[in-house]
């Protein structure tokens, strides 16, 4: 399992908040999302074997946010 924490850009408010969580839940293999709008911020856990990062970022990416890990 693996956990990875980004910086969400392009997040206004609640709605864009809900549309990040339910891109980053569509990925296959994620286990776990967290999306903090106050700051801009998400986490979620997943399978390594099943799904890598770039298919979060795709999937961001697909929905009109950019993301970028925070270490």
């Amino acid at each position: 399992m693996e956990t990875r924490k980004v910086a969400v850009e392009g997040m206004i408010d609640q709605s864009d908040a809900n549309k990040v969580s339910r891109a980053l839940h569509e990925v296959w293999g994620v286990r776990h999302v967290e999306v903090n709008l106050a700051r801009g911020e998400a986490v979620f856990s997943y399978d390594e074997h099943s799904a890598s990062f770039i298919d979060f970022q795709q999937a961001l990416a697909d929905s009109g946010y950019r993301m970028n890990e925070i270490q």
